[in-house]
Parts: structure tokens; sequence; C-alpha cells
């Protein structure tokens, strides 16, 4: 089965996320010989006909209204200088995988393979060492790498499974300096502190090196997005010079006296301020349908809805013709309808 290629651009007036990397990266790095940057989406599709592929360019992979589409990579100029970037095996590609679930539902066919990259063209005098920092800059190691830019034989790509998992020699014997070094080397998102944790917690408790597994895993579990390290932080003082925000940090304080009133285990924290607002209508009886759990990231939304019609076939979970119109409560009736609608 062949692997199909697309290129997609923005035109010029709809390329606002080139635009918004440029002033990022001219602002980030000071690099002033910067002049353009473009993005290009690279699309490879295979397990499809070419007739499929064609079919879906236009609706799936591109909007012809916005967007210029090439079968090549367009050719570079002297002062322009390219890469690409991808996701890491593993990785779930969202661009790929939304490109995947469309073209089955136009085909009516069976899921394509998709593998995306995202290929930045850098223009002006910008040498190969601010180039590694623009590359720096703007790929994340954690999810990302830099990818080829040829074309694929197949996107049945098979990898090596390890069968042994390695462990951190000599892990549970390292000097603060180590640790130091470590934290660097493996790119870990856990502070010093984290890292020394664990390095008494496997030599006093585990009595044993961690695998390299276990050092990843507890880094994932551990970092900001998960545990949520920088809302925790205690706020021992704050100065605000705008009187309006302080107005408002003042009533916080304020209702901080009022809800947990006797209590000294509440210090003061952006999560607390986050909070703050539903804790209080909690407690004026405003949130009667408030969902409560042990799991104080998860939260549950419901909603009625009431859906009314005109002017179309009685027979069940039929999708409306083109002309036909729903009528939705708070919307004006379209004057096609024929049949008397409450809207």
């Amino acid at each position: 089965m062949s692997v199909y290629r697309i290129y997609v651009e923005k035109k010029k007036d709809h390329a606002v996320e080139a635009k918004s990397v440029f002033n990022d990266i001219r602002s980030a790095l000071g690099l002033s010989g910067l002049k353009s940057v473009r993005i290009i989406n690279r699309y490879d599709a295979e397990g499809l006909s070419r007739k499929d592929f064609e079919l879906a360019t236009p609706v799936v992979f591109s909007e012809p209204a916005v967007d210029v589409t090439y079968d090549c990579l367009p050719d570079t100029a002297n002062d322009e200088k390219i890469f690409a970037v991808e996701y890491l095996p593993g990785q779930f590609d969202q661009r790929a995988d939304s490109c995947a679930q469309c073209i089955s539902l136009l085909t009516g066919g069976n899921r394509p393979a998709v593998k995306s990259a995202k290929i930045y063209v850098i223009k002006g005098n910008v040498s190969d060492d601010e180039i590694a920092q623009i590359k720096h800059y703007i790929i994340n190691p954690v999810e990302s790498r830099e990818a080829s830019l040829d074309t694929f034989e197949t996107l049945d790509i098979k990898y090596d499974i390890p069968t042994t998992v390695d462990t951190v020699d000599g892990f549970i014997y390292s000097t603060d300096d180590d640790l130091k070094i470590l934290l660097t080397s493996l790119g870990l998102a856990m502070d010093f502190d984290d890292i020394k944790f664990c390095r008494d917690y496997f030599k006093n408790t585990e009595k044993r090196n961690p695998t390299i597994t276990e050092i990843r895993m507890i880094d994932t579990y551990w970092s900001d997005h998960c545990r949520h390290t920088t809302f925790s932080t205690i706020i021992d003082s704050v100065d605000i010079g705008a009187d309006y925000i302080a107005a408002t940090y003042d009533d916080y304080i304020n209702t901080r006296k009022d809800l947990y009133a006797g209590r000294t285990d509440k210090p003061i924290t952006l999560m607390d301020l986050a909070c703050i607002g539903a804790k209080r209508l909690k407690k004026e009886g405003l949130l009667k349908d408030l969902d409560e759990s042990e799991e104080i990231n998860a939260c549950s939304v419901k909603i009625k809805v009431f859906r009314r019609c005109c002017n179309l076939s009685r027979r069940r979970y039929q999708r409306p013709a083109f002309g036909q119109k729903l009528c939705l409560p708070g919307y004006a009736c379209n004057r096609s309808c024929k049949s008397p609608c409450a809207c």
C-alpha cells in the first residue's frame, strides 16, 4: 500500500500561528536577523486509495479558502533554513487521529494510518547556532523530536520492545551534586528536594536502586500538571499596586475569615483563591446541584437541553435535510417553517 503525502500552509493573511511563533522567537531569543517564519503542516496517509486521498485533501487535510497545498515541499531560498518536528513514538497525535477518523467517515471505509509533522521555514540572517536555539525553543523533548524530511515507505513502523528495564545504578549512593547532574541529564521536571526525597526513600525503605521507569513515573505524577505544586504554594505576603485588585483581594481575605473561622489548616494559596468563590456560594446555599467527590480534579456538569423543531420528518434520528431548520429556545423561527413553532 502506498504512502501519500500532502503539505498544507495557511495563506499569508491567515498565517496566525506562524506570525505568533515569529514574534515569540524574536522576543524570547532576541534574534534581530530573523525576518519571517512559515509553518507547513505535513500529512502522510497509508491504507487508502489515491482517489480517496485526493478526495480528502480539500475536505480533511485543508480548507481551500484559507490554505495552500503542495505535493512537494516548496523550494527554499538561500536565506531560509528548514526543519520538521513530529511527536515521539507513542505520543498521541490529535491532528493525525482526527484526520484518520474524518477520512473514514468521508469514504465509509476503514480508518487509514495518518502521520503528521510540522515544518518550520526560518527566513533571515540566522546562523547555525541560532537555528539550534530556535529548535531548542520550539521542540519539547518530552513529547516531540526533530523529524526527517524524507518520504516514508510505510507508516507501519516496527519498534524494538525492550525486554529489560534499565536501573539507575548508584542512585541511592548519589551525592547532592550527583543528583543535580541527574536532574539535568534526564530532563526531569521534579525539583532538587523531590529527587533527594526519592534517593532517601529508595535507600532507606526499598534498599535498592530504582529503575528508570520508576523515576519517570514519579517525575510525571509529581509534575506541576498533576500535583499542582504551583497552586499549592503558600503565599506569605502580597503587595498589590492597583486599588481595585487590592479591594478584591481584601474581599477574599474577609471571605476566608468567614469560611475558615477557627481553622488553622487553610493557608493562603493560589488554589484557595481559585476555589473560594464556589465555597462561598455553597455556604450560602446557591449550589444546590453541586456534585462532590474525593477526586478534587474531577467535575461533572449536568444540563437539561430542550430542543423544539419544525418542518422535520417524524422519523426518529433522521438527519435534517438541507433547508430544514431546528428551532431552539431563544432563537427566532426560520421563516421557511410552515408549521407553528414555539421557540
